[in-house]
């Protein structure tokens, strides 16, 4: 099956495109708002230093979780490694939320 160029010969996939960047964005909104807040109110945390840590982090964690990543979609394709990526990804908003304190 092969499919045409474009934007409106690839609607469906450029939507859910347009969809998941702006629940990104909005998460990034939060987390810039939020996360300080939390630090702050429930860990006793300084909130320039919570969000200094959790960006470090993200970071230190992200870029070579990217080229691993990369390794293994080259070898068991990307959407074996997206769904196990969203089976790692979705319980940690729930681990967060429960979490008795920042260095749990």
């Amino acid at each position: 099956m092969t499919r045409g160029r474009g934007i409106r010969a690839n609607l469906p996939q450029f939507a859910l495109l347009i969809g998941i960047n702006a629940l990104v964005g909005a998460l990034v909104g939060q987390e810039r708002s939020l996360i300080p807040l939390l630090a702050e109110g429930g860990f006793g945390l300084a909130s320039g230093f919570a969000t200094s840590l959790f960006l470090v982090t993200f970071g230190l964690a992200k870029a070579p979780s990217n080229l691993i990543a990369g390794l293994l979609a080259e070898r068991f394709g990307p959407r074996r490694v997206l769904i196990a990526g969203w089976l790692v990804g979705v319980p940690v908003p729930l681990l967060l939320m429960w979490a008795p304190s920042w260095g749990w």
